[in-house]
């Protein structure tokens, strides 16, 4: 007898799949019925406006990426101002669907009807918001309800999402009364600059849309340095201090006296003679003044940098090593040179613009064709070269600071160090220490140099196996 179609082992139904098949269905339908009672942003934001949207315009506002911390603070004092009455929710089942703005939310179409994105969790994620650590929370994407009476207001923030590939900050927002939605646009716009949180800051671009915690723009801390920590020549530190931080103090005299305030400097000379150094100083003296900097891979940032500058005035672009920019227009893959593209920048700003474009280079002589060419972005030139005698005393002075040295045979070390920089002679006394340490194991007492310390590094520094140590330094052998 062949094995009966229901007995143990069959393939016929049984009694136990009758009842599982019956509480699939009934687990299906009630899921359904109540995936049907969940609310849609269609029915919240319709709900909340009290009127139908078909006929109401969307206005759409955008910020780059960097800029997603400052709407978040324009849109905190929007929802400050409403208190309990703002809704923010947040939106679930959005990623992997392509670019979505309010209308596909408003809309009763299968792909974003009750298939598509919905309401879900809130979502933030903080963003720099200051030096040392200061941040923010911000919305990554949200629907916003807020208003009442006839002016009800729905807005959806989207923020930058790498992984969806999108670059930047978009609002857009849909309001009861039309004129709404664009007076709306217009207040974040003013409030996202009356509150930037990049005034008056250091702020470097990264080499990457999506750097340090998701923001294109990092905070530096301001350096704080005295007067007499930059050692130059009286009349060299006097152009420098005149035409950055004197313009900058009097710019409200100036301009009502028919002055422009734009103006561009550049600093030259070798390698290590001290032009970072005194960028520092000036960036420590403008307190209050927003600094935005370049360098390396971050200057293709140009057009941002001085974007950020316009609006962020008084403000200073330092872009050091401008001479990399001044290289075949091949390396750039582009018609226009990026150099040209900084030209062109500088004369773009009005002439009562407070902003201070400050250059460095070692190679003067590649900028030089392209300056001539176009005469007027740079106000002045100034040489740094190697320090003089004098200069060098001071340095020494400066760079010792607590370490104990027997300077007796100062005078011999000034003999010997004519034609060096200011990186020789920081590197001579570090040199030094370390002789000294090595003379002298013991740690009962605070290191001393002698003055046969210091004269032994000196001689290690000039033997001719550190030919290309003191190159990297700046030094420059006469006989090289």
């Amino acid at each position: 007898m062949s094995g009966a179609a229901t007995g143990e082992g069959g393939q016929g139904p049984r009694f136990s799949d009758v009842a599982r098949v019956g509480r699939y269905f009934v687990q299906r339908f009630v899921a359904q019925a109540r995936a049907f009672d969940q609310p849609t942003f269609r029915s919240l934001i319709t709900g909340h406006l009290g009127v139908s949207t078909e006929d109401l315009p969307i206005t759409s506002e955008s910020w780059p990426a960097y800029e997603h911390v400052n709407v978040q603070g324009a849109l905190d004092v929007i929802l400050e101002e409403h208190g309990d009455a703002a809704t923010v929710v947040g939106v679930a089942d959005h990623r992997h669907r392509g670019p979505f703005g309010l209308a596909d939310l408003l809309s009763d179409s299968d792909g974003f009807g009750r298939h598509g994105p919905r309401p879900g969790n809130v979502t933030r994620m903080s963003l720099p918001s200051g030096p040392a650590g200061q941040t923010r929370e911000c919305l990554s994407i949200a629907v916003v309800l807020f208003g009442g009476g006839d002016e009800r207001t729905a807005l959806l923030l989207r923020g930058p999402d790498p992984e969806e590939g999108s670059t930047e900050v978009i609002v857009e927002i849909i309001s009861s009364a039309p004129v709404l939605g664009e007076e709306l646009g217009r207040r974040l716009r003013d409030l996202a600059l009356k509150h930037n949180v990049y005034r008056g800051q250091v702020v470097s671009f990264g080499h990457s849309v999506f750097g340090e915690r998701n923001s294109l723009l990092r905070f530096r801390e301001r350096p704080t340095m005295s007067p007499e920590e930059l050692i130059l020549p009286t009349e060299t530190f006097e152009d420098l201090r005149r035409q950055v931080v004197g313009v900058a103090r009097h710019s409200a005299r100036l301009r009502a006296a028919g002055q422009h305030l734009k103006r561009g400097l550049l600093l030259h000379g070798p390698p290590g003679v001290g032009k970072t150094h005194s960028v520092r100083y000036l960036v420590s003296e403008l307190v209050g003044t927003t600094v935005v900097e370049l360098t390396g891979e971050s200057l293709h940032g140009i057009g941002e940098a001085c974007s950020v500058a316009r609006a962020l005035q008084p403000s200073m672009i330092v872009i050091e090593d401008v001479d990399l920019i001044a290289e075949e227009r091949s390396h750039y893959g582009g018609e226009t040179p990026l150099l040209f593209t900084l030209l062109n920048e500088m004369d773009g700003l009005d002439e009562d613009a407070d902003v201070t474009f400050l250059l460095t280079t070692n190679r003067a002589d590649l900028l030089e064709p392209a300056l001539a060419s176009r005469p007027g972005r740079v106000d002045q030139a100034v040489h740094i070269g190697v320090p003089d005698r004098e200069a060098r005393r001071r340095l020494l002075a400066l760079y010792r600071g607590s370490l104990d040295v027997d300077m007796s045979r100062l005078e011999a070390v000034l003999d010997r160090t004519d034609g060096v920089t200011a990186s020789f002679l920081k590197e001579l006394l570090r040199r030094a220490a370390v002789v000294a340490a090595d003379r002298d194991v013991s740690t009962d007492h605070a290191l001393e140099v002698s003055a046969d310390d210091l004269e032994t590094a000196l001689d290690e520094l000039l033997d001719t196996r550190n030919q290309m140590t003191r190159a990297v330094l700046g030094y420059r052998d006469e006989d090289a």
